[in-house]
């Protein structure tokens, strides 16, 4: 009787849930987490049927705004109430993807032709016309579904081992749009704004790595999010691509801090090359997913957000460099958080910003123009067509900055037409809103251009010490935000206030901190430090001669998150983070950047090195590497992953000789595809190993082994039985690789994408440890 009075709209399991409320409350994105972590390859299938899926006072708001064409208001309402197909992503850097995708259309989607299940035709996955390559698929497969054929068992074992190791993501298919629209390349500099749970962010990291060969691209991704804990989540997803080219940081973004870099000795203010803004929002776009929406929606939300979002997007537009590329987008439907943002922000910005023309960026995708007039509704159902209408009673919750611009002129001249608005029923998808926005010259409330070529962003340091709740519940009005712009100062005072800051501190060489707690509060946990190897440390010369490495190898880049004691993992950047690291302690909450290249053996001692190679900064040391690297065979591949401790003489001769008069100690074995025998696994394998005294190991997280294991066409489950003691063995040695989000800051991101933290009898080094 009592489960009547529970909201008709959720499980009675999620009522009294307070995190999956704030995360339903934020959008599209956020609502993917709670997708992700706790209904996997789930849907709304079967569950609560008696759901009335209606709110007149939503259907009458866009029937009046006219966002649906004519004709089409039952189709794009019948679309609403459908539940959203699964999407998903090949994610990964190019080999390797395809592979995957090689793997999905040769293997498992053929398998699913011709099927029947209950009497009905299974549904093959297909791809998303406007997706680059293929690389992103949509299918209307329920979880219940998968379950009911050995085949399709086989599918979802597949999808649901690919996407814990980071292979796969489960997307949605309008938050793909974003990170291509951004167009951007392997030499930007990148700011996410809001960037967890991070499927975004990981786009972005693959388009800095579109060449495989170049270790150290000169561009770097900076994640940004308001939530602490999300922040743990965002690690997770960008440590599975294993890029020395990210950073998570933990700020308000509306009040992001302006950074400095190093160029040429000369401190100057780091402006992006380009920008993703994908704000908090309504998201009344996501109502086949989160169905909460139908009962909750209301104008308030939208209201209550738009001071907030047009907050983010001034700040970065403000840091955005001349000629760089914004991306401004929500999952709402609703004008308020869409085009009056950009509507406010162009008028702002006087010129300096315009709307690009990107209709023929995404061939195959269908959109809506953005809308040029609309009107603003009170909760409770009042219009109000322009500002001037506005009784003084409703200032507070309504904002001039809300209505289009009066001027026609003005309006025509910002091509608000330009802006993209997805509907659900045109392509089966969600509801998004997306706009990018172009710089053609600096913020007009700069006293002067910067040197850098960009513009000069506004002082925000009263407001960084406190930052805002992600609701931004009072909307701030435009004088009020004038006023702050106002008073802006330019860049070279602001570079000569943070070099007398600097000067008089007491900071240590090669060492970024957490900022003091005087300049901000530290919410959540408390990071450990990100310390630089001074170039005259001794531990670096016997690593340099054990694995001979290149004299270009970038030692400068190497750091370690402790000042005291034993240095015991090793972890590396590229040169542009490092300069980041090192010229803002001050003024930035790093959560985590660097992938771990090195992790000291427990008696390294007796070894002519003391660290060992760690797989998840393999395929970026690897070019430097010039000895101890052993080429294997296909088949070899096979027996070192599927055997706990082989004897040397058990993989191939040519393995053998190059392996028996090494030292013991870590190697790299090294798997070069055979372009004679395309049948055969075409993407090269890099892989950390321990060559013992008779035996070879490999040191390879559980998932990163059956992915491998998958794509040379072995039968997992299959292989699982016949090695039991092996890979059953292996997967309880290496069972931690993706709990990140639970313990210090730095052993959290460890354990996303390597064994170390959790690992006895897999990542341990024989002669370190007794060998089974």
């Amino acid at each position: 009787m009592e489960v009547r009075h529970l909201p008709r709209s959720c499980p009675p399991e999620q009522k009294a849930d307070p995190s999956e409320q704030v995360l339903n409350a934020l959008g599209e994105e956020n609502l993917s987490v709670t997708d992700n972590v706790h209904t996997g390859w789930n849907g709304w299938e079967g569950g609560y049927p008696e759901i009335v899926k209606e709110n007149k006072l939503f259907e009458h708001y866009y029937q009046e705004l006219k966002i649906v064409p004519e004709g089409e208001w039952d189709q794009f309402m019948e679309a609403l109430r459908e539940p959203l197909p699964a999407t998903l992503r090949i994610t990964g850097y190019k080999s390797h993807a395809k592979e995957i995708l090689h793997c999905l259309k040769n293997k498992y989607f053929k398998e699913l032709e011709d099927l029947e299940v209950d009497g009905q035709k299974v549904e093959v996955p297909q791809p998303l016309s406007w997706y680059p390559e293929e690389l992103a698929w949509h299918t209307n497969l329920s979880r219940k579904i998968l379950r009911k054929s050995p085949q399709l068992e086989k599918f979802h074992q597949f999808l649901v081992s690919e996407t814990e190791s980071g292979n796969i993501s489960r997307q949605e298919a309008v938050s793909m749009i974003p990170p291509l629209l951004l167009n951007a390349h392997p030499h930007h500099k990148i700011l996410d704004m809001c960037a967890a749970p991070g499927s975004k962010t990981t786009q972005l990291i693959e388009m800095l790595h579109a060449d495989m060969n170049v270790p150290f691209p000169e561009g770097f991704v900076i994640a940004n999010d308001v939530d602490n804990k999300r922040c743990y989540l965002l690690v997770h997803q960008a440590k599975r691509l294993s890029s020395p080219c990210i950073m998570v940081v933990n700020h308000d973004a509306s009040s992001i801090p302006r950074l400095m870099i190093d160029v040429n000795g000369k401190k100057e203010v780091l402006f992006y090359d380009r920008i993703l803004c994908d704000v908090p929002c309504s998201g009344d776009g996501t109502m086949r997913k989160n169905i909460d929406v139908w009962k909750k929606w209301t104008t308030l939300n939208s209201l209550q957000l738009h001071g907030l979002q047009l907050r983010i997007a001034t700040r970065g537009a403000e840091q955005l460099v001349e000629g760089g590329r914004m991306v401004y987008s929500t999952c709402s439907l609703n004008p308020i958080e869409d085009e009056a943002v950009i509507a406010s922000l162009l008028e702002k910005s006087e010129g300096a910003l315009e709307l690009a023309d990107v209709s023929s960026e995404l061939p195959g995708l269908k959109w809506m123009p953005g809308l040029t007039q609309w009107k603003v509704m009170t909760k409770d159902g009042q219009w109000f067509a322009e500002w001037d209408e506005v009784p003084h009673s409703r200032h507070t919750q309504i904002r001039p900055t809300m209505f289009p611009p009066k001027d026609p002129e003005k309006l025509q001249a910002m091509h608000l037409e330009r802006c993209l608005r997805i509907l659900p029923h045109h392509q089966n998808t969600g509801g998004f809103f997306v706009a990018v926005l172009v710089k053609k010259s600096s913020m007009p409330w700069n006293k002067r251009p910067p040197k850098l070529q960009g513009e000069s962003a506004k002082p925000r340091d009263p407001v960084q010490s406190s930052p805002a709740g992600p609701t931004g519940e009072t909307a701030v009005g435009p004088s009020e935000l004038e006023r702050k712009l106002d008073t802006g100062i330019g860049d070279a005072e602001i570079i000569q206030r943070t070099e007398d800051l600097e000067n008089n501190g007491n900071k240590k060489d090669g060492v970024c901190g957490p900022p003091p707690s005087k300049k901000m509060k530290l919410f959540g946990f408390k990071e450990d430090p990100f310390v630089f190897i001074p170039e005259d440390d001794p531990l670096f010369p016997p690593i340099q001669k054990f694995y001979a490495l290149d004299p270009s190898f970038p030692r400068m880049n190497l750091l370690t998150r402790t000042t005291e004691g034993k240095k015991r993992q090793l972890y590396m950047v590229s040169k542009e983070l490092r300069n980041v690291l090192l010229n803002n302690s001050e003024r930035m909450k790093v959560i985590n950047t660097g992938i771990k290249v090195w992790c000291r053996n427990s008696s390294g001692e007796e070894f002519d090195c003391a660290f060992r190679l760690a797989q998840e900064g393999i395929y970026t040391l690897y070019p430097f590497i010039n000895s101890r690297i052993i080429t294997v065979s296909l088949e070899d591949v096979k027996i070192l992953l599927t055997q706990e401790n082989p004897f040397l003489r058990k993989l191939s001769s040519e393995t053998y000789i190059q392996a028996k008069d090494l030292a013991k100690g870590s190697v790299v074995l090294k798997y070069e595809p055979d372009p004679t025998k395309p049948d055969t696994l075409q993407c090269p394998i890099v892989l950390c190993g321990w060559r013992g005294k008779a035996s070879m190991r490999t040191f390879v997280p559980k998932n990163e082994r059956l992915h491998y294991l998958r794509m040379m066409g072995l039968e997992v489950l299959a292989e699982k039985r016949k090695e039991g003691t092996a890979v059953t063995d292996e997967s309880a040695a290496t069972s931690g690789p993706l709990e990140d989000d639970e313990v210090s800051a730095d052993q959290r991101a460890e354990q996303a994408a390597s064994p170390d933290a959790t690992s006895t009898g897999s990542d341990s080094a024989e002669g370190a440890t007794v060998p089974r």
